[in-house]
């Protein structure tokens, strides 16, 4: 019995399934692509999906700046 039956080729995704865009960069909080991404996923080719998320950290990045996290300072006192 073959194995190829069961063998499928499964569509890359970021997902986290933490879906919520952020209202000012309409990126997913989640997994860092845009609304349209998202809804275009399935049609885009494997080639697209990679360059999509090799730009996820620096989205991620971005998104950081936006929601105002900052890093902990070590005032010395």
């Amino acid at each position: 019995m073959s194995d190829e039956i069961w063998q499928r080729d499964e569509i890359e995704s970021p997902c986290v399934k933490l879906c919520m865009l952020h209202p000012r960069a309409k990126i997913c909080t989640g997994c860092f692509r845009s609304g349209e991404e998202i809804a275009s996923w399935s049609r885009f080719t494997p080639q697209q999906r990679r360059e999509i998320m090799q730009a996820l950290p620096a989205r991620e990045a971005l998104l950081s700046e936006r929601t105002g996290r900052r890093r902990k300072i070590d005032r010395g006192g």
